[in-house]
């Protein structure tokens, strides 16, 4: 019987990940508001480029980093870009017409709103998009479920298999770390809500074999959530 690799060490993923969050919290908390979210979105990005798009080819695509070749340095293959890309949204799109509506009651009851739903975009949503994709989802997804998540898959060997995706106990520490670091940039208890959506991130990770599918939907449920409130009235 063949014998299984040995699990990578513990220790280094723990130590990036306890010194990435301690500059984007320091980038929270530091920088003016209006630069705060850039200056995460950029520490995780950097840390993200030094720990695995700065190496091989063959070490970007095994943390799902490649991105339909967008972050490898072969020429770009239009057909490669558009099947991954069109893969990613799909199960986006799937995974959010299976949450959202369940998610909507739950918003309603949580927040007690008896306003009536007025379907209205915000007023930002033009900036809210890009920033989304750009500034938020892109560089938490690179680093927690690209590096983090891939990191600890090699301490910690995925072994159950839920709707298409190989998972393990990483999925959960990973989360664990992900909603830490969102209290600690804002101390409110809510703030570790994130632990419950970042689950899915994982779990998109894991099923897609890159970080797109888990980018578009981080970026589609915060700006979901913007459009609810905007919608019953709680944000004007």
């Amino acid at each position: 019987m063949e014998t299984p690799p040995p699990a990578a060490p513990l220790r280094p993923p723990l130590l990036a990940a306890l010194a990435v969050t301690a500059l984007v919290t320091a980038c929270s908390w530091l920088l003016p508001a209006r630069y705060a979210a850039t200056g995460v979105g950029l520490g995780f990005l950097g840390a993200t480029w030094w720990l695995v798009l700065r190496g091989e080819e063959s070490l970007v695509r095994r943390h799902g980093l490649a991105l339909g070749g967008l972050f490898e340095t072969d020429p770009l293959d239009p057909r490669r870009l558009l099947r991954e890309g069109g893969v990613a949204l799909g199960q986006a799109l799937l995974t959010a017409l299976l949450i959202f509506p369940p998610f909507v009651i739950g918003y309603r009851l949580y927040w007690r709103t008896r306003h009536e739903f007025h379907l209205r975009i915000p007023p930002t949503f033009a900036d809210d998009l890009p920033g989304q994709l750009l500034v938020i989802a892109l560089p938490e997804e690179a680093f927690f479920r690209g590096y983090l998540q891939t990191a600890l898959d090699a301490v910690w060997p995925p072994r159950w298999t839920l709707w298409g995706a190989k998972i393990g106990p990483s999925l959960v520490v990973t989360s664990a770390i992900f909603a830490v670091g969102h209290l600690l940039t804002e101390p409110h208890p809510s703030r570790l809500a994130v632990f419950f959506p970042s689950l899915l991130f994982g779990w998109l990770r894991a099923r897609t074999g890159g970080i797109g599918a888990s980018v578009l939907f981080h970026a589609a449920c915060n700006l979901f959530v913007s459009f609810l409130a905007h919608g019953f009235g709680l944000t004007r």
